[in-house]
């Protein structure tokens, strides 16, 4: 299930522009908007499949990380069986599919069949898979809290909503994979769309829960990672490992996988790392909160910090609680947000698998430097996550940067380096946000920034 989406994208920019003050240049025709209609209408870029992020950690940790993640709900309730399907695998695409599903949902098989070993395709009839679009107003009144999410025994979300609540749709009383259906909006941005099908049908072949404590991974309710990972497709194919079957037990699993990590994943033999606990609820509880859409305060934020203290954690864990803390003192007291990213920043730079995180928190700290008109600060915040957003396939991050660099560059006199920025940034944010609506509104935002930094 895909919580929280794109939760931290634009968090530092939203609040500091809420606290500019309209002025009569800014109601007006905008220079934004000017600078936008000269570059004319780029089309929207999108990535190839490109190599994913290498699985990094050592494979003792990650034999806890697969026994974690498939005998486990996200609601923390146990399940008894590994369940697989077994045989190939067919997907269907149904409801009001959206054009760019389908060329990302080929990518994706590609990849599939070709890092994790499944044997997997595309269909036009009843499948293993079926893939029911809908409108996000539909998928919020079965499931509100979820962009999208996936359900056993069903057919799409008409099925779901007459099977709701019964055994059928209990995956804790399934011991084999027979059809299963995922629920995707039908009505988002190319990039919203991908994320669904990365997340949603790797969850509907292999692992059901997610991890906070995972750096690495899609299987993460921080959603930071955009596409599956290396990690992803190697627990994806340690599921369907011959030496595995529906049914087995989480002893009998363990048992066998110490064996298989080593021949699937002979270098993660020589890594160190200890496996890490489950996270206690009562953090996973003030994350939620604190991420919530309700969330004011600082409280749930502050109960994070405290609670990743307690337990010791140095982990992404603790970088997430101090990055829920800059996200909530922007507006309020911006010298400890600066801080809190600052810390968050430094602690995902040290995690082998958290790059991108780290490219989020700098991008938060472009925001303020762009306020504050730390111009040259800007650039090399961006120059550092610019890379990293590319290479993670992370166009709503790619396009911020870029528009921001193009803010910073324009300020600094550099206008052709700044034309092309925003041009690039331009492109990023039609596959990341969809409408130009959406996309003039965030370039108005960042550029908004930049007004208020060049004021002093």
């Amino acid at each position: 299930m895909r919580l929280f989406k794109l939760f931290a994208s634009l968090a530092a920019i939203a609040a500091l522009t809420a606290c500019v003050p309209a002025t009569t240049a800014d109601v007006s025709k905008s220079t934004t908007g000017d600078r936008i209609t000269d570059l004319g209408q780029p089309v929207a870029s999108g990535f190839g499949s490109g190599p994913a992020i290498g699985a990094l950690r050592g494979n003792a940790e990650m034999a806890a990380d697969f026994l974690d993640l498939n005998f486990r709900m996200e609601s923390g309730r146990a399940l008894p069986y590994l369940t697989r399907f077994e045989g190939p695998i067919t997907v269907a695409l149904t409801g009001a599919v959206p054009p760019v599903a389908r060329s990302e949902l080929a990518r994706l098989i590609s990849r599939f069949r070709a890092e994790a070993g499944i044997d997997i395709r595309q269909t036009s009839g009843a499948a293993s898979i079926t893939i029911d679009f809908q409108p996000k107003s539909k998928l919020r009144r079965a499931v509100p809290t979820a962009a999208c999410f996936v359900v056993p025994n069903v057919t799409g979300l008409a099925d779901y909503t007459r099977a709701r609540n019964s055994a059928a749709v209990d995956w804790a009383r399934l011991q084999r994979r027979e059809r299963v259906a995922i629920m995707a909006p039908a009505d988002s941005s190319p990039q919203e769309v991908r994320d669904c099908l990365h997340e949603e049908l790797a969850q509907a072949m292999g692992p059901l829960n997610d991890l906070f404590r995972l750096p690495d991974s899609v299987f993460n309710d921080d959603n930071f990672h955009a596409v599956l990972t290396g990690f992803d497709m190697l627990m994806l194919r340690v599921h369907y490992a011959p030496e595995l079957r529906s049914g087995m037990n989480e002893a009998e699993v363990a048992a066998q996988l110490p064996a298989i990590l080593a021949r699937l994943n002979p270098r993660g033999q020589g890594i160190g790392g200890s496996p890490k606990q489950l996270s206690p609820r009562s953090w996973i509880s003030a994350t939620q909160a604190a991420y919530g859409a309700r969330s004011t305060t600082p409280a749930a934020a502050e109960r994070m910090v405290s609670i990743a203290k307690a337990q010791g954690w140095s982990d992404t864990r603790m970088a997430f609680s101090l990055f829920a803390r800059g996200r909530a003192l922007t507006g309020k007291d911006i010298p400890a947000a600066v801080e809190a990213y600052a810390q968050a920043a430094r602690i995902w730079r040290s995690q082998p698998g958290a790059a991108i995180h780290g490219a989020h928190a700098d991008m938060q700290l472009a925001a303020f430097a762009l306020s504050s008109g730390q111009f040259d600060t800007v650039l090399s915040l961006t120059d550092r996550a610019v890379p990293l957003a590319r290479s993670h396939q992370n166009a709503s991050l790619l396009a911020s940067l870029l528009a921001m660099r193009a803010e910073a560059m324009d300020a600094l006199g550099r206008s052709e380096e700044a034309r092309a920025a925003r041009l690039d940034s331009l492109g990023w944010a039609r596959y990341a946000f969809g409408s130009d609506a959406q996309v003039r509104a965030r370039m108005a935002d960042i550029a908004m920034l930049a007004r208020r930094g060049a004021r002093g």
